[in-house]
């Protein structure tokens, strides 16, 4: 699993990086991502709507919000 650390990044800094992380991935591989931004609950959620790619789960660790993402299949 890949992980991705964007503390410290604020809006639209964390949704561009994490787009573009994301289209080097192959269809079902996984990465993390660490935010400290608090408009990444909206944000991360509503780019992964638009890519088609799975948010498999989030949560809060060492005061960073975490997003495990899936990266779906090649469209």
């Amino acid at each position: 699993m890949h992980k991705l650390d964007l503390r410290g990044l604020k809006c639209p800094l964390p949704v561009l990086k994490t787009r573009k992380f994301l289209s080097s991935l192959a269809p079902g591989e996984k990465v993390e991502v660490a935010c400290t931004d608090p408009l990444s609950v909206i944000d991360l959620p509503n780019l992964l709507r638009e890519t088609g790619d799975a948010l498999e789960a989030s949560g809060k660790a060492d005061g960073a919000l975490l997003f495990l993402i899936r990266k779906g299949a090649a469209t």
